[in-house]
């Protein structure tokens, strides 16, 4: 086994053959993937955010990312493990569309955000936050709202629906959880977590690993939002800050790419080679990281230390989405998702659904353009919004 196989075994990827002697690989081709390497660069939150800030609630302290300056308020919550981040490549597409306003916040225990009690991520206190944060950033006159969430953050946007948080509330949309699908993948959660790397040497290797493993399938939005997943063993720093600092020509941040970390050769993608959406995609949670060494990055938040709470998240969620008494969307990867309480409710008509197929869980960032395309129709067909010129509506019937 040579050197580089043997590293790339030691970061969870699979080893793979040497450029060029795929099964019908001509000489063109051999030469093109010498030619083509794939860019695991990280990318800084400013090429799609406007301004970013930090919120001071109580003893706590919230990140968000903003973009837009009119309109209505897409307050945007990410799900489990991940960060606000993850919605950079959707935000600036939707803003684009639609005359609206995103706003992006890294949850508690999430990426650069710092709590009192990390590691509380009940749906009350999540919800709470939500509610919180809305009031410190507008006062008792806040602007009209909707509700994104994906994953875990789905399930709290119906829970600060249901408990009425945000005053303001015109809509809501929830990606890719339902409660059937959902409680049945927490068993088999831990063993999922415990599968992935302890520690990734590079922010490179981490952003790397996050395509090469299909968490993510769009390489743009893993370069920008893995950063804020992960965090410097020995600084405790998040990649996203770490980021800034190397921006800022702060010197020994340790960003840069390494001598170890694998520059891969890009592969052409296929529909064949696409990992197909799992039949029941697991809340993105991230795992406990130990035994990682100084200097390397490890995951942000250990989420394996939270799992009393995670059947708090989903029990009940249908119902109480059937509940809301707001116009409501549910974005799915796959019509696989769909309980009995919210196939009797979509076929009453009581929420719009849309079927976004060829994306993994993550459908946000693998298909930013259509989820955007799908926010857009949502609001202008509610009239919260008024399209731009760039926009057409794609289903005019919905």
């Amino acid at each position: 086994m040579s050197s580089l196989q043997k590293k790339v075994m030691a970061r969870g990827l699979p080893p793979r053959p040497p450029a060029g002697t795929g099964p019908g690989m001509t000489r063109a081709g051999k030469l093109m993937g010498m030619a083509r390497r794939r860019d695991y660069t990280p990318v800084s939150w400013d090429k799609y955010f406007e301004t970013t800030d930090h919120v001071t609630v109580g003893q706590d302290i919230f990140r968000i990312y903003r973009a837009g300056s009119e309109g209505p308020v897409l307050l945007l919550l990410h799900g489990g493990g991940h960060c606000a981040l993850s919605w950079a490549c959707l935000s600036t597409i939707v803003t684009s569309l639609v005359n609206c306003r995103t706003l992006a916040v890294d949850l508690r225990g999430h990426g650069d955000s710092q709590t009192k009690e990390e590691e509380n991520l009940s749906a009350d206190q999540l919800a709470e936050d939500v509610g919180n944060l809305v009031t410190a950033l507008y006062g008792d006159e806040p602007p009209p709202i909707i509700l994104v969430g994906h994953s875990m953050g789905g399930a709290i946007a119906i829970h600060t629906a249901v408990q009425e948080k945000v005053q303001s509330l015109i809509g809501m949309v929830v990606i890719d959880v339902v409660e059937g699908t959902a409680l049945d993948a927490l068993h088999s959660m831990q063993s999922f977590l415990r599968g992935r790397p302890k520690s990734f040497p590079t922010l490179e290797a981490a952003i790397e690993w996050c395509v090469r493993s299909g968490q993510v399938r769009n390489l743009e939005s893993a370069k920008v939002s893995m950063v804020g997943q992960v965090k410097k063993t020995d600084t405790q720093e998040t990649g996203t800050s770490l980021l800034e600092r190397e921006i800022a020509n702060e010197p020994n941040v340790g960003v840069s790419l390494s001598a170890d970390a694998i520059v891969e050769e890009e592969e052409p993608t296929s529909p064949s080679q696409d990992m197909p959406p799992p039949a029941s995609p697991p809340p993105s949670m991230t795992e406990r990281a130990v035994f990682a060494p100084p200097g390397s990055y490890t995951w942000r938040i250990d989420l394996s230390s939270t799992e009393k709470y995670w059947k708090g998240w989903f029990a009940g969620m249908s119902q109480l989405f059937l509940s809301c008494n707001v116009p409501k969307m549910l974005l799915l990867a796959g019509v696989d998702r769909l309980d009995k309480d919210l196939t009797i409710g979509q076929m009453q008509g009581k929420f719009q659904m849309q079927v976004l197929p060829q994306c993994g869980h993550a459908v946000h960032e693998d298909a930013p353009d259509k989820v955007a395309e799908a926010l857009a129709t949502f609001m202008v067909r509610h009239r919260f919004a008024e399209a731009t010129a760039d926009f057409k509506r794609p289903f005019p019937s919905c």
